[in-house]
């Protein structure tokens, strides 16, 4: 048996170990990093919201007002006001008669699946979905249909083709926005086919929350069909510049999941601090001033994708603030993140499994707290990077 040693040198050997960065300063457009300052284009924090003095003072409100934790899980004394402030006004956000606050996205899709799903359900799911979701839906014992990303004839053809043995309870799951390709699923023609075939739709909406909608309710308000998704699960730590997970949906579904759901039952709740910073992230981003930031980031993205699009780099399909550049093998994606990270800006480079093999790329996430000078000045030297490390130039 290798030792844990051998086993590090050889993800070395393969440009696949990874490493640590550490963030010396708050999550800005611009962060420093052992003492210099760099260009950050690796962030969630889409809106800005991280910084916003409003959830800075709410946070600090609360903490001063309750203490600094929850002491307990939901189901023992951690149940405080702010909890249930937040999922009223969650489920008003959304449409929904109810919501549930997890303290991570990972234990809230974990959990969701698990809760509400068993051996005599079927799942289909995504092949491009969150490993969180995957992770769900092998916790739930539920058999398991995967469909090609967002190709919904293929989708189609398994739910006509699994109706004549059909038992038990039918979900259809899928990312809003796609963390890795920042591509859309087609949200009104899986609403179609939910209605059509009796399912549950399900939308990971991590990536769209706050961003994307007239009012940033995400991925489903952008296809103008809020109202028609059984379970909406999101995050606070993006768009909403904060922590935590929830999911919206009817009242029996949030009910069963407080009986059933592991990662909400037995999990420490999230501290007041938490709660009350994700409150003035919901009332910021359903202002005036939301509305701006939204404009913002969309500008930014136009700017940024157009100039890397235009010298022909592969962008995977993205219409989103996830603006990835598709290389291949890790080797030259991460030379390539390296060269920008001497050159000032902080770039994530990806590799399996968080990607297909032959899919490394590059995954850009912008701000609307980016200027546009910036943006113009890392798309040019990504596009250097790019063409140098794949002999190109």
């Amino acid at each position: 048996m290798k030792s844990l040693e051998d086993n590090l040198a050889a993800l070395a050997e393969r440009g696949m170990l990874r490493s640590l960065r550490e963030v010396e300063s708050a999550q800005g457009p611009r962060v420093r990093i052992a003492g210099q300052d760099y260009l950050l284009l690796c962030s969630n924090n889409y809106l800005g919201l991280a910084n916003h003095p409003n959830l800075i003072e709410a946070s600090c409100q609360a903490t001063r007002d309750f203490g600094t934790g929850s002491g307990a899980s939901r189901l023992i004394s951690g149940s405080m006001s702010l909890h249930h402030r937040l999922e009223e006004r969650l489920a008003e956000f959304k449409g929904t008669e109810a919501a549930l606050v997890y303290n991570t996205g990972y234990a809230a899709n974990n959990g969701i699946i698990q809760g509400l799903l068993g051996p005599e359900d079927t799942i289909f799911s995504d092949s491009l979905n969150h490993a969180s979701i995957i992770d769900g839906c092998r916790l739930s014992g539920a058999r398991i249909l995967v469909y090609p990303h967002n190709d919904m004839l293929a989708l189609e053809a398994m739910l006509e083709r699994e109706s004549s043995g059909r038992k038990g309870r039918w979900l259809i799951v899928t990312d809003g926005v796609f963390s890795m390709d920042g591509d859309l699923a087609p949200v009104d023609r899986l609403v179609a086919l939910k209605e059509r075939y009796h399912a549950w739709l399900m939308i990971d909406d991590a990536h769209g929350g706050g961003v994307l909608g007239k009012h940033g309710r995400g991925t489903a308000e952008h296809f103008g069909c809020l109202g028609q998704i059984d379970l909406q699960m999101g995050t606070f730590g993006k768009g909403f510049g904060s922590f935590g997970a929830y999911l919206a949906a009817s009242r029996a579904v949030i009910d069963t999941l407080i009986n059933r759901s592991r990662s909400f039952i037995f999990s420490t709740s999230l501290p007041p601090g938490v709660l009350a910073a994700n409150l003035a992230a919901i009332d910021l981003i359903d202002s005036q001033e939301g509305a701006e930031r939204r404009a913002r980031l969309e500008a930014n993205r136009q700017v940024f994708a157009g100039l890397l699009s235009d010298a022909g780099l592969n962008l995977c399909g993205s219409v989103t603030q996830i603006i990835p550049t598709l290389i291949g093998a890790p080797e030259p994606t991460m030379q390539a993140a390296t060269k920008l990270f001497q050159q000032g800006v902080f770039l994530s480079g990806i590799r399996p499994p968080t990607v297909p093999e032959g899919t490394c790329r590059l995954r850009a996430t912008l701000m609307a707290d980016h200027s546009q000078a910036e943006l113009r000045r890392a798309a040019e030297m990504l596009i250097t990077c790019v063409k140098d490390v794949k002999g190109d130039g």
